[in-house]
């Protein structure tokens, strides 16, 4: 296996153990899918970087041909997919080559999402950390305000946040663009971050070490805070909530700030732009909440059913 798709196995293992919570069982299993693919591209003289979709069709075609179970086929697709999308979303391809193959068929699983009460909850213990409470505050207003994802959030550039903004410029997958609108909860507590955050930035300066450009700063290499250092903030405030923390992530957030807008009405399409999302059909998959509330509407508002009203 070359550095390069050692670096993209363990960077995009990285992120998922960050970002969605994957298990070590869950991360160990995609592990070993993807360096099977990456064993099936060296023999044909291929890379990540290169393979396009007639190259992920013969591996699933070589893989039927070992007589592997359709759970194990389908699992294996599933990981190339993320695999490239992440590559996608970080700009190291320009495409998704898997993004349109068929598998052999796995039931969808919908994501998880939280109801009002426990996002309020969440940003309540955030709110109320024993370190860095306003940070924290901010870091989840903004969060479930915007629908961002943490990769996102945590990149954002103090630039942005200037000024009392009623709209964030967020650079997402690829490095499109796209406008997302803050909630008054969201700016208030945006205002008391910055004011505290430039206070601590100006003490740094003061003792010679270089100004942040990011809005949430962190000591490591790359300057702001990690995508692993939230995942790790947001479990603690799931704990201070009262919450499960298993089913709290970085991207259940993002699932509530959907399927809570579709719910009070939202627009699918508006929804899609605002979660940067390029196909709708990846949006759709929030309508789940929609289910008894698309029944009513039918039944209260579609011409068939008020003529068969007797009343």
């Amino acid at each position: 296996m070359t550095p390069d798709t050692a670096r993209w196995i363990s960077t995009f293992l990285e992120a998922k153990a960050a970002e969605q919570d994957a298990t070590a069982n869950t991360q160990l299993a995609y592990g070993r899918d993807l360096k099977d693919f990456a064993g099936f591209l060296d023999r044909r003289g291929g890379r990540f970087e290169t393979a396009d979709e007639a190259v992920i069709t013969a591996y699933l075609v070589a893989c039927e041909a070992e007589g592997l179970a359709r759970t194990t086929r389908a699992r294996r697709l599933s990981a190339i997919r993320q695999l490239y999308r992440f590559a996608y979303e970080e700009g190291w391809r320009p495409d998704n080559p898997a993004l349109q193959i068929r598998g052999p068929g796995r039931t969808r699983r919908l994501p998880m999402t939280l109801s009002h009460d426990e996002v309020e909850r969440l940003i309540a213990a955030a709110g109320q950390s024993p370190r860095d409470a306003t940070r924290n505050a901010c870091l989840m207003q903004v969060l479930y305000a915007t629908g961002m994802r943490v990769s996102e959030l945590v990149t954002l550039p103090v630039a942005a946040a200037r000024g009392d903004p009623r709209m964030l410029l967020v650079r997402g997958k690829g490095g499109k663009e796209r406008m997302v609108p803050l909630t008054p909860g969201a700016r208030e507590a945006l205002t008391a971050w910055l004011a505290e955050r430039d206070a601590a930035e100006a003490a740094a300066e003061a003792r010679g070490l270089p100004a942040s450009r990011y809005l949430f700063p962190g000591r490591g290499r790359d300057g702001h805070l990690t995508r692993h250092r939230f995942y790790v903030l947001i479990k603690e405030f799931a704990l201070a909530g009262e919450l499960d923390p298993a089913r709290v992530t970085p991207h259940t957030l993002r699932h509530a700030f959907a399927t809570h807008l579709l719910a009070g009405g939202a627009d699918l399409r508006a929804i899609q732009t605002l979660l940067g999302h390029a196909d709708v059909a990846t949006t759709e998959i929030y309508t789940h909440v929609l289910d008894e509330r698309l029944r009513e509407l039918v039944l209260t508002h579609h011409p068939l059913a008020r003529d068969a009203d007797p009343s």
